[in-house]
């Protein structure tokens, strides 16, 4: 049953990276790369690496999503457009290079048959949130708090810097 998961979410995260190279919407491109990130998370979860797989959710598909997005629509996409209707042999060598990288992962299923690694036991337990949160707050306190420290002196200045008016004297 996990292989046949595994194949669903693999086949999903080459088809939605194909879909937003293809697709000349940029918005609907960074829509199916959220579904890529979505599918990644899945294959995470199948790897029992929990904590990969939230973070894979809240951090890329959620916050760095909707930085794209909201660049996406400051941008002029119009002449994007333009410039996607120029150049052809870019394409062809793309789709070319596409079908040497599917050779590839072709030959290289085909040369593995029924053989997956075994998990231990010591693997199983590495990727969750309690074994990331006792590594975290116990070896890397230090570097950890300092980080919290720089980043809330960084939101701190960020937000001086946006309220700061200049007075006319």
């Amino acid at each position: 049953m996990i292989v046949y998961l595994f194949i669903m979410l693999a086949v999903l995260a080459i088809a939605s990276a194909l879909a937003m190279i293809i697709n000349k919407n940029v918005v609907n491109s960074a829509l199916f790369l959220v579904l890529n990130m979505v599918s990644l998370a899945g294959i995470y979860l199948l790897l029992n690496a929990q904590f990969l797989a939230v973070i894979q959710i809240l951090v890329y598909a959620g916050a760095i999503m909707v930085l794209f997005l909201f660049v996406i629509m400051l941008l002029n996409v119009e002449d994007e457009e333009k410039l996607f209707n120029k150049f052809r042999f870019k394409y062809l060598l793309a789709f070319f290079l596409g079908v040497a990288v599917v050779g590839q992962i072709f030959y290289s299923i085909a040369g593995v048959t029924n053989v997956l690694p075994e998990i231990s036991a010591n693997m199983a337990e590495i990727g969750t949130v309690e074994a990331v949160g006792d590594v975290l707050f116990t070896k890397y306190l230090l570097p950890f708090e300092m980080t919290a420290i720089l980043l809330t002196a960084a939101v701190v200045g960020a937000l001086m810097v946006a309220q700061y008016k200049i007075k006319k004297g």
